[in-house]
């Protein structure tokens, strides 16, 4: 699906054609021969439109016939039906700027970022695609702060529900979580090397202001990065704690449930000496079975003492 934007008297309308269209945006659901039209409508390659339908192509930037190539992950929820699988994935949006000054935005799924720059679009110097271009950056990096955010949240109620967790189905969210962070990790990092070269060799020919908004995206994302190495960390150490933690209530269980075993098996010991065959004191008199009451009873409550005083219980 192509979607044509152009603002009028501040405000984002959707128009028909390309031509003259300020931001054009291409979601999935995609029709036969869609991209090759809109290839020739407006004298771009194919393949920097092709580009981010591989959910594994990394960040990087490019210019080929005058028409400029950039390609930066963002963060979607992961639809996966596995339930092993991350809770959020990353996957790249192309961002093509034309000849014509036209900003182009490829997305092979629908996602966060596109959907924030829409409802700002109009607000924010149409005419100028480099910082448009931008505030892409910053929803992106925006919508990275806030997943990452509600992840730790995520992460700390599992961990109330680890402290008396006898089975490992809450660890297992744990390691979802961790493989969306190593998934954030990952693409944090190419973002901000991107970003960087970017700065580094002027690829957009920026002005005064542009290049000071893109410095303090380069902080944005770096801060964003750090957020994600800390919470990974976190999550590894706490990983590691609650699976000993699991462990050890594990353990307590099989040693009450030993003590337990050994308290009926006494008095069962002392029973089966007075049901045996043989010749024993009391046979034969009432005497004798209350006698095998009394001697169990006394014997299991020495026992619980015991216990209580080493703490086994």
């Amino acid at each position: 699906m192509v979607q044509y934007y152009k603002n009028i008297n501040r405000k984002t309308l959707e128009i028909e054609q390309p031509e003259g269209a300020n931001w054009i945006n291409v979601t999935p659901p995609f029709q036969e021969n869609e991209i090759d039209k809109l290839s020739d409508a407006l004298n771009i390659s194919r393949d920097f439109l092709a580009d981010t339908l591989d959910i594994e192509e990394r960040s990087r930037y490019e210019i080929e016939d005058g028409v400029k190539l950039i390609i930066l992950k963002t963060p979607v929820e992961n639809k996966s039906l596995n339930e092993s699988d991350a809770y959020y994935i990353t996957i790249p949006i192309a961002i093509i700027i034309t000849e014509s000054n036209q900003v182009v935005t490829v997305n092979s799924f629908e996602n966060v970022a596109i959907r924030r720059f829409l409802t700002t679009f109009a607000k924010r110097h149409p005419e100028r695609p480099n910082m448009m271009v931008l505030k892409i950056f910053e929803k992106v990096v925006m919508d990275f702060m806030e997943v990452l955010k509600e992840i730790n949240h995520r992460r700390n109620i599992l961990e109330q529900k680890l402290y008396d967790a006898n089975r490992n189905e809450e660890l297992l969210y744990l390691m979802r979580i961790q493989k969306s962070l190593v998934y954030f990790v990952t693409a944090l990092r190419s973002n901000e090397l991107l970003l960087m070269k970017m700065d580094r060799t002027n690829f957009l020919n920026c002005d005064e202001e542009e290049r000071e908004f893109l410095s303090d995206l380069i902080v944005e994302f770096s801060q964003a990065l750090e957020m994600a190495d800390t919470y990974n960390t976190i999550l590894v150490s706490t990983m590691d704690a609650f699976a000993s933690i699991i462990n050890n209530n594990m353990n307590l269980v099989m040693k009450r449930l030993t003590s337990i075993t050994i308290l009926i098996s006494v008095p069962t010991l002392i029973a089966s000496f007075f049901g045996m065959n043989v010749k024993i004191p009391y046979e034969g008199q009432m005497f004798g079975f209350y006698a095998a009451i009394i001697m169990s009873v006394l014997a299991a409550t020495a026992m619980v003492l015991y216990f209580n005083k080493k703490k086994w219980f």
